[in-house]
């Protein structure tokens, strides 16, 4: 690995967002919240991230307060007493450390989750469906997602009043929001489905713009979302960009402040066949078509990509040369970093020194405790 330039590491300010660098620590399922409630190992979790130089987290995971709404028994809530209260003590620790984070606001829908574990409710989707042509759990009433719309603005609510910096919406990976945007999975004949993504990304825009009415308009809202699903990794919403400007300009102008676009791959072009294999990745090109800043990810300083991590591939420490490269010509605005701070907490602050030596890899096993 050789070291980055001081692109990754100049401030990022967006109306009351102000992070000291361009890394963000991207959302990780951990699933070791007993219960749904976060405790002082989370707390510690994401404390020594903050102390290692990330400029911001976003948390794992947190579901929102709708029947079903995670997949698997651990998964941490965003609402309630108790789980609250587990995240005042993560926001406090983070900001004791210097740290900047949001909380990752998540409805899981018909997805299973890898432990076997069931709810004791019928999972819900646009359709009845866990990918197309698969049945499982219930259809959605426009009532349902009228509730759910609210969970998500009461979520962002909390986050703003326990003091988080910012909320991200997940909006990707073939979860609630992303089954309403695929063709696959959603097959509703009323004013949540049609034929064309952005008759589909009504529910969507729906949820950005209940969560800036909740939060004001200062408060900054991040949207992940992605053309791959878990279900199909091949999947695309947007075949060409004149797609993606209907799928993604209307949740911008609803009010997402910050497009956090999620690719296997961050150096791979999203449309290869405009600009060519050095083109703009996924987040380019939603920066570029929609005007909002965008977080790009993927398989950031590590030598094999993370689907395949699961899969029982380990990866090493690698380059950075190509997220600089894209980076210093704007391509997009920041860079998140998954599994490399995993294993290493003090990645950023590793990479910054311009020694590396200390770097670890990673590997699935990695996953089954926190440090």
């Amino acid at each position: 690995m050789t070291a980055a330039s001081d692109i990754l590491f100049r401030p990022f300010r967006l109306k009351t967002l102000d992070i000291a660098n361009r890394i963000v620590m991207a959302p990780m399922t951990r699933n070791m919240a007993p219960g749904g409630i976060p405790g002082a190992a989370n707390a510690e979790y994401y404390r020594k991230r903050a102390a290692g130089g990330v400029g911001l987290i976003v948390s794992e995971g947190t579901v929102i307060d709708r029947p079903a709404s995670r997949n698997e028994a651990n998964i941490p809530l965003f609402h309630g007493a108790a789980a609250l209260a587990g995240w005042q003590e993560v926001i406090d620790a983070v900001h004791a450390a210097g740290g900047r984070m949001g909380p990752q606001l998540w409805h899981t829908a018909s997805t299973k989750g890898m432990t076997g574990w069931e709810p004791d409710v019928a999972v819900e989707s646009p359709s009845g469906l866990l990918a197309p042509g698969v049945p499982r759990g219930k259809v959605m009433t426009e009532e349902d997602i009228a509730d759910a719309v609210a969970a998500f603005a009461s979520a962002a609510a909390d986050a703003k009043r326990l003091g988080f910096d910012t909320i991200e919406i997940h909006g990707a990976h073939g979860y609630l929001i992303d089954q309403f945007f695929w063709s696959g999975t959603n097959l509703r004949e009323d004013r949540y489905g049609g034929a064309t993504i952005k008759e589909r990304a009504r529910m969507a825009g729906e949820v950005v713009a209940a969560i800036r009415a909740a939060v004001g308009p200062d408060y900054p809202i991040i949207l992940r979302v992605s053309q791959w699903k878990q279900q199909d990794y091949a999947a695309r919403l947007a075949m060409t960009p004149a797609e993606m400007t209907d799928w993604l300009a209307p949740l911008v102008e609803a009010g997402a402040d910050i497009l956090h676009c999620s690719q296997r791959r961050f150096w791979e072009p999203e449309f290869a066949e405009i600009d060519g294999a050095d083109g703009l990745n996924f987040a380019g090109w939603a920066k570029k078509l929609t005007g909002a800043a965008t977080i790009s990810v993927g398989s950031v300083g590590l030598s094999g990509e993370f689907i395949a991590a699961f899969g029982g591939e380990a990866s090493q420490p690698a380059s950075l040369d190509a997220l600089v490269r894209r980076m210093e010509r704007e391509e997009f605005d920041m860079i998140a970093v998954g599994r490399a701070l995993v294993t290493n907490p003090a990645w950023v602050n590793e990479v910054r020194s311009g020694d590396t030596s200390a770097l670890r890899g990673f590997s699935g096993a990695d996953l089954a405790t926190l440090v």
